[in-house]
């Protein structure tokens, strides 16, 4: 297998996750998208070269309940993400009417690029993720339990049924794993129900730190 084979091996496997990780956030992602496979990925991508196809694996998808929600993925073509990408991809959020982006890179976010994400934080909610982080789901893992982000309303019962103060919650941290792929944001609490022996399900919460 050559070197280019190998990386859109890769790329296809990151892009398989990043398609599951937006319909499990309850995006509208169609099945064929997250189960192309890597011949027909080879067909659409491999034609000019790796670098080259990430630009164009960037799509925006909106939210299948929240109307005007939309989220626009952003694949950094630089392997190492400047602020110059930085700029593309905002540019792209304004083209697409997107608030909300998740940037993929290969390697690093320079601290530059860093520092403008934190600048347009106010008007842009914007995520990023390393490509390694992406090549397996890790909510496919046999002992990762449910998931499940409660809506506002579903808090504030779950607090009031159980007479809680927040930070009696246990908590879950903004950068673990199931919360990033989630998209989860500070205050948001999680359920999680997990199998159990005696009583045949489990549930748990946690709030995000």
């Amino acid at each position: 297998m050559s070197e280019i084979d190998r990386e859109l091996a890769r790329l296809w496997r990151v892009s398989r996750t990043v398609h599951e990780m937006c319909k499990d956030r309850g995006y509208a992602v169609a099945e064929y998208e997250i189960n192309e496979t890597l011949d027909d990925f080879r067909d659409r991508y491999g034609g000019s070269g790796v670098p080259d196809s990430r630009g164009g694996m960037s799509f925006p998808c909106d939210h299948e309940n929240a109307q005007g929600d939309r989220i626009y993925v952003y694949f950094c073509p630089e392997k190492n993400v400047s602020k110059a990408a930085m700029k593309t991809m905002y540019g792209a959020l304004e083209k697409h009417s997107a608030k909300k982006g998740i940037i993929i890179y290969a390697e690093k976010l320079s601290s530059v690029a860093r520092k403008t994400m934190q600048e347009m934080a106010s008007e842009y909610h914007v995520e990023e993720f390393p490509e390694a982080e992406l090549l397996v789901n890790i909510t496919k893992h046999f002992l990762v339990p449910k998931h499940q982000i409660m809506a506002p309303s579903e808090k504030a019962e779950l607090i009031k049924k159980y007479r809680l103060k927040e930070t009696q919650l246990p908590r879950i941290m903004v950068t673990d794993p199931v919360a990033k792929y989630y998209g989860m944001r500070r205050g948001q609490v999680m359920k999680i129900e997990r199998a159990s022996e005696t009583a045949g399900r489990y549930i748990t919460y946690r709030i995000c730190m």
